[in-house]
């Protein structure tokens, strides 16, 4: 047993935090395997046990309320349930329309949000459509022709040569609002490096009209074109990245942003970010509490709480205090 598994076992982490998982493959929760550890991670940091609740994409769409509606009644209490909802990236259009309405409920609703690479350029579209009222908004990954063009294929690409043709790797973000929250997890850094993984990114041309209708672009690549991190400031958190922040996470160094995202979600968002602007970087120096917090209210189907025997109602349970998933 090493230092931090220890440490986890003699730490009685008594609040449960809950995160609601959207994607497309949650059916394999191995394809979804290091945002998993980034998440347990973060909420051993703050204190929190994690419970994180699958929610297939495809169930929150209108079609699934037609086709299967017991189906589309529980991905939404799921959703409706959770302290925080997170987005992962990925590939092809399908769910991506039930991406969309999470990240509209999390804005709506004034719920934790982070999305990772397509999860932060579905957050932009859904703020094109439903924000600045520009409808037909969406990605040319799955409109060609899209009429408003929000996220396009990277210009230096090539859409006949699939192989070696993502940005991938670590490249560097430059923070361009100095009091933004993802900067102060960063523990006030002027740029951080990241690792990504992506063919298309937010159309640049269209910067300009976000900014002015609220969303804010507050990390971006040495050229000023790439856009790397969004927020938006009067939400409590809500912030997309394109780069995957879950690639460098480890148990004793968990990810900024994931930490901003189970500090938000579980009330203690205001000491992280104090602790950061005093001086203290991720995993430094931090005081949190096991409570005491009242979490949202979490219902199964039929609109009651449904208990299971640990106590965890509806979600996969990852006991970070004793028996370490980390």
């Amino acid at each position: 047993m090493n230092g931090l598994q220890e440490l986890l076992c003699l730490t009685p982490f008594r609040i449960l935090v809950r995160i609601a998982m959207v994607g497309k493959y949650t059916g394999l929760s191995d394809s979804y395997l290091s945002v998993l550890k980034a998440l347990l991670h973060a909420s051993v940091y703050c204190h929190r046990k994690l419970v994180v609740d699958w929610v297939a994409s495809t169930d929150l769409e209108d079609s699934t309320k037609i086709e299967a509606p017991d189906a589309y009644k529980a991905a939404w209490n799921l959703l409706k349930s959770a302290d925080g909802i997170l987005v992962p990236g990925g590939f092809g259009d399908r769910g991506v329309q039930g991406k969309i309405l999470a990240a509209k409920y999390a804005r709506e609703n004034n719920v934790p949000y982070l999305g990772i690479c397509l999860g932060m350029q579905m957050a932009v579209v859904e703020f094109a459509r439903h924000v600045m009222n520009l409808p037909h908004a969406n990605s040319t990954e799955f409109d060609p022709n899209a009429k408003t063009p929000c996220v396009i294929f990277m210009p230096e690409g090539s859409k006949t040569h699939m192989g070696g043709t993502m940005r991938l790797g670590s490249r560097r973000t430059f923070f361009k609002v100095a009091d933004c929250k993802s900067a102060k997890l960063y523990g006030n850094a002027d740029y951080v490096d990241e690792r990504h993984r992506h063919r298309y990114e937010v159309n640049p041309d269209m910067v300009p009209e976000f900014e002015n209708a609220g969303l804010k672009f507050v990390g971006k690549d040495e050229s000023d074109r790439r856009m790397e991190i969004i927020e938006i400031p009067n939400h409590q958190y809500f912030i997309g990245a394109q780069f995957h922040p879950e690639f460098k996470s480890r148990p004793a160094k968990p990810s900024p942003l994931f930490v901003g995202l189970i500090a938000a979600s579980s009330g203690q968002l205001d000491k992280v970010l104090q602790g950061c602007s005093n001086g203290h970087v991720i995993p430094g120096k931090h005081q949190f509490s096991n409570g005491p917090y009242t979490p949202a209210a979490h219902q199964n189907t039929n609109g009651h709480a449904k208990k299971l025997a640990n106590g965890v109602a509806n979600g996969t349970y990852y006991p970070n205090g004793n028996g370490v998933h980390a």
